[in-house]
Formats: C-alpha cells, sequence, structure tokens
C-alpha cells in the first residue's frame, strides 16, 4: 500500500471526467489489484480445501476497502507535494477537483468500514493487521517520507500485509506460513521501490522526499538496496515448499523468477540508468503476478 508499490503508475494518469471517477481515483485501483491479488492468494494458501468462495471475496473486500481508505487518507496528507510533482500534480486533491474535508471523510469512511468488515465477517486477528496497516501507513511512513530513506523500508511492512491478512482471515491465524508470504512481499517491495525511486528522483527531490536517489544522486545505495533485498528475496521466495504450503513445480519456477529478479537487480546496481531502472520495475510488477499463480497452481 505504500507510495511505491503503487508505481504502475509509471505513466502519467489522466485526469479523470466525472466527480465518482475522481473518487475512484483516490483509492489508487492499480494498486488495489495488487492488494486485491495478493490478499486473495494469501486467503486461498491459508484455507483448508475445498476454499470458501463467499468467505474470500468478504475478506478481500475489507482489505481492499482498508487499502483504498488509506491511499485516499495518504493524498489528504501530501497533496501540497503532490501539486510540486507532475505524475501527482493532476490527483484529484492538488488539481481541486475533490476538496481535502471530503476527501478525509471518504477516506475514513473506507478505512474503518473495512476494518469493522474483517471484524465481523473475518476474525479480530484480520482485523487488527487491517488496522495495522492504515496506522504504520498513515502515523509511521507518511510523515517519516519527508525526513528520512528509512521510509522505504517502514512502508514495506503495511504493503505486505494484505497476504498475511488474507491468510489470517482463512486460517485464523498468523502462523508461519503467513509470515512467508509477509517477508516474501515486503522484500520484493525494495528493488522495486529502488527502481521508482531512480527513474522519478527529480520529482521527489522537487517535493523534498529524501528518496535514496536524491541524496546520494549517483544511485549506488539506491542500486546496493535494489541487489540485497532481491538476494535475500530468492531463498525466502521457497520458504512455501519447505512450509508444505507449495509443491516442487512451485520451487523450480520460484528459483527462476527469482534468479530473473536478481539479474535486474544486478544489471541497476552495476549501471544506475533509466533503461535498467525501467527493466527492473517492469520484471518486478511481472515477478509478483507469476508467484502467486505458481503457488496457488502447486498449492495442495
Amino acid at each position: 500500500m505504500k507510495e511505491g508499490a503503487n508505481a504502475a503508475a509509471l505513466p502519467l494518469g489522466r485526469r479523470s471526467t466525472s466527480r465518482v471517477g475522481d473518487y475512484i481515483a483516490l483509492t489508487k485501483p492499480r494498486l488495489n489489484a495488487l492488494v486485491v491479488a495478493s490478499s486473495a492468494a494469501g486467503f486461498y494458501l491459508g484455507s483448508p480445501l475445498p476454499i470458501d468462495l463467499a468467505a474470500m471475496a468478504q475478506a478481500v473486500a475489507g482489505t481492499a476497502l482498508v487499502a483504498g481508505g488509506a491511499a485516499v487518507l495518504n493524498q489528504v496528507y501530501e497533496r501540497d507535494t503532490d501539486a510540486l510533482m507532475p505524475r501527482t500534480r493532476h490527483r484529484p486533491l492538488p488539481d481541486g477537483r475533490v476538496s481535502p474535508a471530503d476527501a478525509s471523510a471518504y477516506g475514513l469512511l473506507l478505512s474503518l468500514g473495512g476494518v469493522g468488515w474483517l471484524a465481523a465477517r473475518a476474525n479480530a486477528i484480520a482485523a487488527l493487521l487491517a488496522l495495522a496497516t492504515v496506522v504504520i501507513y498513515l502515523i509511521v511512513y507518511t510523515p517519516m517520507k519527508r525526513r528520512s530513506p528509512a521510509s522505504t523500508l517502514v512502508g514495506a511492512v503495511p504493503g505486505a500485509l494484505p497476504p498475511l491478512i488474507g491468510w489470517t482471515a482463512a486460517h485464523g491465524s498468523a502462523s508461519a506460513g503467513g509470515l512467508a508470504l509477509f517477508a516474501i512481499v515486503f522484500l520484493w517491495q525494495i528493488p522495486h521501490f529502488m527502481a521508482i525511486a531512480w527513474l522519478y528522483r527529480l520529482d521527489y527531490g522537487k517535493a523534498g522526499f529524501p528518496m535514496l536517489p536524491v541524496i546520494e544522486a549517483d544511485g549506488r545505495r539506491a542500486g546496493r538496496a535494489a541487489f540485497w533485498y532481491a538476494l535475500a528475496l530468492l531463498p525466502v521466495s521457497v520458504a512455501p515448499v519447505w512450509l508444505g504450503i507449495a509443491g516442487t513445480a512451485y520451487l523450480v519456477v520460484a528459483a527462476v523468477l527469482g534468479a530473473a529478479m536478481l539479474w535486474l537487480a544486478v544489471r541497476f546496481a552495476l549501471a544506475r540508468e533509466d533503461a535498467t531502472a525501467r527493466a527492473l520495475f517492469f520484471g518486478s510488477i511481472t515477478y509478483l503476478p507469476l508467484l502467486w499463480i505458481a503457488m496457488i497452481a502447486s498449492h495442495a
């Protein structure tokens, strides 16, 4: 749910043509698509067979409401800095199409509604994890973005919680399997966001966000971070096999995908250029859906 994880928004977004479109845009639907997929995968993998599709839909809906609400409230907080960056200045808040008061009410309604929905339709642990997502994202990560490059690591926590919420909603507890899914998404986000931070380093600099490529113009630290986290992702991504979540077919796919992700991170670390950053970005947004598909396909 963090800003980095919404980077499917590489091209500049078009302005919404209706008030309904503006409110939909505030929830960052492309980011929410990843949240829906991750929480659905977590529920499926944590659920005993046969899968209760109605329960899965309700858990995913609650998680999506929380993610959408957090995205809205984040934009209320960052409307001034969004106005400074070309890729965000046409969002509904900086463009004046939605008022901060209306957006705040909307974001709170979605967030609290999602937490309440999970409490009523899933379980208390899933609801508490969803509440933690909102609190960490808005109270810790969002203000920290203006102060420290370490905000990327903090933001990766709420960004990695959707699969754990889904797992917990199905399984009833945040057991080793759910924590493995959390760890995979947490580690994946760092090379993903390092690529984005490099591509939009000028924007982030104008807005005063001290991302690694902003405070260190040659990008060496960003490249090293992408490499080390991609390297750590490789063994962690095969943990579901040892935990009995996925079979040997998944092991092969995860190893191949992890090696490809690592290779892209190495290229970026060695040559910090827009081309290598863009390749890492597109590789990362391909990696995660394919990993979920492979894990689900080999789930026993």
